[in-house]
Order: C-alpha cells, then sequence, then structure tokens
C-alpha cells in the first residue's frame, strides 16, 4: 500500500492539490457515497415502453458485464477533485482583494458561483485566476440556468467547445474569457446547459 500511496502524493502534488493521500481518499469516499450504488441491470428501471423508446434513441440499456469499469469512478474522482480544490470565502476574498462580505453578496447576485457546505461556502477555483476574477465572469453566470449544480458548469467552464476557436482548435470557456474572447458567445453557450442537445 505504501507505492501506491506514494504515487497518490507524486499526483496530489504535480497537480497542485493542497491535501495528503489519506485525506483526500476519505474525499472519494465521501463523493462515492453520495452517488446512487450502480445497478447492474438499469433496464429494470423503465416498463417495456420506455425501454423500446429508450433503445430506439441509442441508449445502452443492457447489464452490466462482469469486468466492466464502473462509470461511476471518473464521477467521483472529478468530485474529489472539484471540492478539494475550490476556495473558501476567505480565500476567495484574499484572490480579489476584497472582504469576505463582498465574496459573499457577489455569489448571491450570481457574480460568482459556489455551494454551501458544513464548513460554509465553497466557491469553484476555475472561476478565479492568480490576481482576480475570469474576465467577463458575471456575464456567463447570469446566463446559466438555475437548476444547474457546481459540478456540471465547471464541467462546461473547462471543457474544449467546438464553438469557441482559437487560431482553430476547440478551447474551454475558461481559457477563451482569458484570452479575451466575447464573454456574450460563453454566455450564449452556457444557457443551454441542461437542455436536450
Amino acid at each position: 500500500m505504501t507505492g501506491t500511496t506514494t504515487a497518490l502524493e507524486t499526483v496530489l502534488a504535480r497537480t497542485g492539490l493542497k491535501v495528503d493521500a489519506g485525506e483526500f481518499l476519505a474525499l472519494v469516499e465521501q463523493a462515492a457515497r453520495r452517488l446512487s450504488p450502480g445497478d447492474p441491470d438499469p433496464a429494470h428501471f423503465f416498463s417495456g415502453e420506455q425501454r423500446d423508446v429508450l433503445t430506439d434513441v441509442g441508449l445502452d440499456l443492457s447489464a452490466t458485464k462482469s469486468g466492466e469499469p464502473d462509470a461511476r469512478a471518473n464521477a467521483v474522482a472529478t468530485q474529489a477533485v472539484f471540492a478539494d480544490s475550490a476556495l473558501t470565502v476567505t480565500e476567495a476574498a484574499t484572490r480579489l482583494g476584497v472582504d469576505d462580505s463582498r465574496v459573499r453578496h457577489r455569489l448571491k447576485q450570481h457574480r460568482l458561483t459556489g455551494w454551501k457546505g458544513h464548513g460554509g461556502w465553497r466557491l469553484p477555483a476555475w472561476q478565479f485566476t492568480a490576481a482576480g476574477a475570469v474576465p467577463g465572469l458575471e456575464v456567463v453566470l447570469r446566463a446559466v440556468p438555475d437548476d444547474q449544480p457546481a459540478l456540471v458548469v465547471a464541467g462546461f467552464m473547462t471543457t474544449p467547445q467546438p464553438d469557441l476557436p482559437i487560431r482553430d482548435t476547440p478551447t474551454t470557456p475558461r481559457d477563451w474569457l482569458l484570452a479575451g474572447g466575447d464573454p456574450a458567445r460563453v454566455a450564449e453557450l452556457a444557457a443551454t446547459l441542461g437542455t436536450p442537445a
């Protein structure tokens, strides 16, 4: 187990996550517990008619085969990293050069995004630079539908989008904004989060 722990600590250090291996594994366990357990046969949740419709549109409702990777593993790891890299209100205030109350005010006005946990507000790191907030952030956050969780917004902001090319290469909305791209284009895409493609 020592070799595995050392490898995990190396990855955590290389990625800049400020957590030791034990704390990170506790975060992974918490995230795994929050997710519903995987079901080996998802088809049993649906009626025969529903199964027909879902398979007609291309969904695979077949039972999980032995040896297949658990699809929840990536979600658990993503949630753990997302939670660990988030800033506290005080850390965000320091980054923005304001006091804690201004950060809470911006959260209330959807000028910053975050979630409230047992230890108070946590603010995802993607929305900050070394010296402040990502340019155009407020424009984008105003467009995000209210029902979209912070993890979905983070995934969108950090995933290359074909509609946001820089030198003919799709870029993430965050990088687009950092490069001086029009926040209205990102807001347009953000407004569609949670809607069918």
